[in-house]
């Protein structure tokens, strides 16, 4: 050291503030290096995750003046507001911060340590006025930790810490054995048994909420209880729920003794906390026997290892219950549905017509043939064609309705074919078409006579294997579906009109079910009533005991022009309605209506009667309906319940015809 024309140096002292470890005033002597890191052998051991093994220097530089040397740290040395890199000299009052440590130099006569006490912190993290109790723990506390870096670093920490090995060896084991662990207590146990077994220590428990304290924003000692426990009479009331309390508080892993009473040292005790999302949830608590084996922060690492394993086990362990419950949950309403969706779809009633429907779809359900159903609305074309996809190899895949006659001619390719983002007015999306929807299984076109000639020729491309393209798009798409039409429409007529393709007729009538009106079964009735009553009786809360003899008797002789739809509906309206448990007949409020195809009474038939197609008596209908309206089309096609676009199709047809 060059000395030459210099004057002896000042008196110089720091004072280190450690949260662990309170104040340490410590002074400085020429000639003499201090020190810092984490590792034991330093002049000032730092008490911070952030601080490296060996992470800085202060010693007396060649001027005679004191200077600081970050040693390559891990996080670097701040003066002021300043990072070093390299030696900086020091002045007086200057700041020095590693991590949540401060350190404070100075020059000059150092003060005492009581009047620095007075100025600090207990170093808890915890505010308030200590008991006695809880002050004679924390003057044992040494070692604080946040987290454990004892992998990320290991092959710097297997240099100078010889235990660093076999703790790894340790933690890979228990990795493994919680992986395949199916319960809390278990996986508890198992940490447990490590957290001993690396520290040394004789007893220890482990402690995690109780199930309505796990939604709590902040948990105490109050909301755990232990999951396991060496030995197993151990109980909560055994430990130093103080030093459980402060490692909750502080989210800071604790390595408190050994306390001394009566010159006898006493337990050495490590409390860590069981981290979920970053915050305490639980603690391991560990206590061990004074001995020479001197605990070191490498031991209070190992412990936070282990609870960070334990509080990952029990999160993922904790989800999958949650997950299991709900997928019961999800199972349970899935059955109730499915149990509900064979209530409203099963075909019900003894009638030898309807024995028969069964045996048809029994034989058509396993093959590949395409279905026309036909028969009055309301009397079960779509249960005749679900019970087909529900009997077939496509029963897993997509049931898709749609009913031809709901649409315009524009909207029913758009429906059936799917369209492109901009394709027309109001296509804002992209959207996929029925037959995409229904690929690998069943698509069910309910009024298929009142699809439009240009539709019916797409429509029969498809139906014999051709690929098709979305409205507005040029990707072409192929489907593998099954197609299952209905209709109450008299189609000869609509074919010898003009009005349907015959070769899509031919097509779609490769198997044909007719399903009867409900006035030609009136054997099914009676179990339809009673299949009726118990779900809505069931929904609607409503205690029926049954129906009067007058009621079963005016519904077996009702021509039910509606079918089965108007009988679902009267049910439903007598369940709801009814003042009394036995339904009346008149709680039924039956219609006066007409059956389909009924002309009036037979006496009123004319003596000079010529018979005619149906084709000539609508296009005779239509144009006196038109007449009466002054040629309003909209009047005329509002008068006779159908669509302008059907009524402008119809008069097209007949202008083509003639």
């Amino acid at each position: 050291m060059n000395n030459n024309n210099s004057t002896l140096p000042a008196d110089a002292h720091v004072l280190v503030r450690d949260p662990a470890n309170g104040p340490l005033l410590t002074p400085l002597t020429p000639g003499e290096v201090l020190s810092l890191g984490r590792a034991p052998g330093n002049t000032i051991v730092l008490h911070d995750e952030r601080a490296s093994r060996n992470h800085a220097e202060i010693r007396m530089n060649d001027d005679g003046k004191w200077s600081i040397h970050d040693l390559e740290s891990r996080n670097g040395t701040t003066v002021g507001d300043n990072e070093i890199t390299a030696e900086h000299t020091l002045i007086d009052g200057d700041m020095i911060q590693i991590g949540s440590i401060t350190i404070l130099f100075s020059e000059g006569t150092p003060p005492s340590l009581d009047e620095v006490s007075e100025s600090d912190t207990d170093g808890t993290g915890i505010t308030g006025e200590m008991s006695a109790e809880i002050a004679e723990w924390h003057s044992t506390i040494r070692y604080r930790r946040n987290r454990s870096r004892l992998l990320d670093d290991i092959r710097e920490s297997a240099k100078t810490a010889p235990k660093v090995g076999q703790a790894a060896a340790e933690l890979c084991r228990l990795a493994f054995t919680l992986g395949r662990a199916t319960e809390v207590p278990s996986a508890a146990n198992r940490a447990l048994e490590s957290a001993m077994l690396g520290s040394n220590a004789s007893k220890g428990m482990v402690l995690l909420p109780r199930p309505e304290a796990i939604h709590e924003e902040r948990i105490t000692v109050t909301d755990l209880f232990g999951v396991a426990a060496v030995p197993s009479d151990l109980n909560l009331d055994d430990i130093p729920t103080n030093l459980v309390e402060a490692a909750l508080a502080t989210n800071e892993a604790i390595l408190a003794g050994p306390e001394t009473v009566g010159n006898q040292p006493q337990a050495i005790t490590i409390v860590a906390p069981i981290r979920v999302n970053g915050q305490p949830t639980g603690a391991i608590y560990l206590s061990s026997e004074p001995s020479g084996d001197e605990k070191s922060p490498d031991d209070l690492e190992f412990v936070i290892a282990v609870c960070d394993a334990i509080g990952q086990v029990y999160t993922n362990l904790e989800a999958r219950k949650t997950l299991s419950t709900r997928l019961a949950t999800a199972a349970s309403e899935n059955k109730l549905l499915k149990e509900r969706l064979i209530e409203k779809t099963q075909m019900v009633g003894d009638s030898p017509a309807l024995a028969t429907i069964a045996t048809q779809i029994e034989r058509v359900a396993s093959t590949k043939a395409t279905v026309l159903v036909r028969g009055e609305s309301g009397a079960g074309k779509e249960l005749v064609a679900q019970a087909i996809h529900d009997g077939s190899d496509r029963k897993s895949g997509p049931f898709v309705c749609l009913n031809c006659a709901a649409l315009s001619e524009t909207l029913l390719e758009s429906e059936l074919f799917g369209h492109e983002k901009g394709a027309f007015t109001g296509a804002t999306d992209k959207k996929a078409g029925k037959f995409e929807l229904a690929d690998n299984g069943t698509l069910f076109l309910d009024e298929i006579g009142e699809m439009s000639p240009t539709i019916q020729a797409k429509f029969l491309r498809v139906l014999e294997g051709h690929a098709f393209e979305r409205v507005g798009g040029s990707t072409r798409l192929k489907v593998d579906v099954r197609v299952v039409a209905a209709t109450n429409r008299h189609l000869e007529d609509a074919v010898a009109s003009g009005g349907f393709r015959r070769d899509l007729y031919f097509r779609l009538r490769v198997v044909e079910i007719a399903v009867p009106p409900l006035r030609k079964r009136q054997e099914d009735i009676k179990p339809l009533v009673d299949h009726f009553v118990n779900i809505f009786s069931r929904e609607t809360g409503r205690k029926i005991d049954g129906f009067s003899p007058a009621a079963i008797t005016a519904m077996q002789e009702y021509h039910w022009p509606g079918n089965i739809r108007e009988l679902r509906n009267c049910i439903e309206r007598a369940v709801v309605l009814s003042s009394s448990s036995i339904v009346d007949v008149t709680d039924l409020a039956l219609s006066t209506l007409a059956v389909p195809g009924d002309t009036g009474r037979m006496d009123s038939i004319p003596k000079e009667f010529s018979p005619e197609t149906l084709a000539v008596v609508e296009k005779r209908h239509i144009l006196a309906t038109l007449e009466c309206t002054g040629g309003n089309k909209t009047k005329a096609a509002k008068l006779l319940g159908i669509e302008r676009s059907t009524l402008d199709r119809k008069f097209a047809r007949w202008s083509k015809a003639e």
